[in-house]
């Protein structure tokens, strides 16, 4: 398990990140005031994971926040404090800020900030040590079958003890990759793998782990024009293959592009009698994680915020003016200005790229007419 860097490890690392030119580079976007000599006598005076959070994480998200967004807004931190320990489990639309704006977000309450899930596909070269150093431990996806299965097993061990005997809490995603298509669904997989390291009394292995659901909502969805253009060519071919590099271009993109406003809320932990009533109902172990599951959803969507950008993708889509009153001419014009740009280099056929990028925008309003939380999820803090 490559897991955050020991109180021991982090000065070794924070000298490695200090010698990367890689590092510079982001620097150089996010405090382009400071010069490189100075930029490596600010990260060489860091000690502890706390003053890297401090001193670059928490002003380079906040920077993010600011240059590229129109505002963060947070809803349902009265719901947890350092009393507890808690596995929040997330919709996951951008690689890097989901958790980040968490942490942000933690920090300025005086709230532990979380440990946090990472693909391999991500945690190489230089930020291996940015992401140690930064609480973040590996999740291995590749590998035969028995591979795939014992990486699941330490993964589940190392989340459970971080929750119930470190007393640290861990955000994960709902699911392996970030939601493409709008459509935030909890996959079965992740319940299992955090089964696979408890009590086999369903009550007892769930509720020692304090899970959490929140949801984070993009005006603009991150890299909706990239999502737009790996599910259109995976119609047409049957098949999607990543470019060099893409993982890390989507990394720089979630954070670089612009965002609109951008709301983060915590639904209240999933509770006792909750998972009672589910072990009461479920006829089989895979019955109890599917209704679990659902319940992981349902707090999502209810904590869902809906922006302007989704009903009109919905009404684009659909050639109607069915939630025109959500929004405005302007806000109308600015979504079909800022989809035609961002598609416009995109690979593909436009006609369909820019029917999939309104679907994307369009299937939340869909699910929450559907679950009758539309009301709620109308209302803008």
């Amino acid at each position: 398990m490559n897991r955050p860097s020991s109180k021991e490890e982090v000065y070794p690392a924070i000298l490695r990140i200090a010698e990367a030119k890689e590092f510079y580079v982001c620097m150089k976007w996010l405090f382009p005031e400071m010069s490189v000599e100075e930029v490596k006598q600010k990260i060489t005076s860091i000690q502890t994971t706390y003053e890297f959070q401090r001193d670059f994480m928490h002003v380079g998200i906040r920077k993010i926040v600011e240059k590229t967004s129109d505002g963060l807004t947070s809803s349902g931190f009265d719901y947890i404090s350092n009393d507890n320990s808690y596995l929040y489990i997330s919709n996951h639309r951008d690689i890097f800020l989901d958790s980040g704006l968490l942490q942000i977000l933690l920090f300025e309450r005086e709230i532990d900030t979380t440990q946090i899930t990472f693909g391999d596909n991500l945690m190489q070269g230089i930020f291996v040590d940015v992401g140690k150093v930064n609480k973040m431990f590996t999740v291995y996806r590749g590998g035969n079958r028995r591979e795939m299965y014992d990486n699941s097993v330490r993964l589940s061990a190392y989340i459970r003890k971080a929750v119930t005997e470190i007393n640290d809490s861990v955000w994960v995603a709902q699911r392996s990759g970030r939601t493409k298509d709008g459509l935030d669904t909890t996959h079965t997989g992740v319940l299992k793998m955090f089964a696979q390291s408890g009590s086999k009394n369903f009550v007892e292995c769930f509720k020692e782990l304090n899970l959490t659901p929140m949801a984070v909502s993009y005006e603009y969805d991150p890299c909706d024009y990239y999502k737009a253009q790996e599910l259109h060519l995976t119609e047409a071919l049957g098949k999607y293959e990543k470019q060099p590099n893409e993982d890390l271009n989507s990394v720089i993109k979630g954070v670089t592009d612009y965002k609109g406003r951008i709301h983060m809320a915590i639904s209240e932990p999933i509770e006792l009698d909750e998972l009672m009533a589910i072990d009461g109902f479920g006829e089989t172990p895979n019955d109890k994680i599917k209704m679990l599951c659902e319940l992981v959803d349902q707090r999502i969507y209810d904590n869902f915020k809906l922006w302007p950008t989704h009903f009109i993708g919905h009404d684009l889509l659909n050639k109607s003016t069915e939630f025109s009153d959500y929004y405005t001419k302007e806000e109308k014009e600015k979504f079909e200005s800022i989809m035609s740009d961002r598609l416009s280099e995109m690979r593909g056929d436009q006609a369909e790229l820019k029917r999939i990028y309104m679907n994307i925008y369009a299937n939340p309003v869909d699910v929450l007419s559907e679950r009758s939380t539309l009301e709620y999820a109308m209302k803008l803090d």
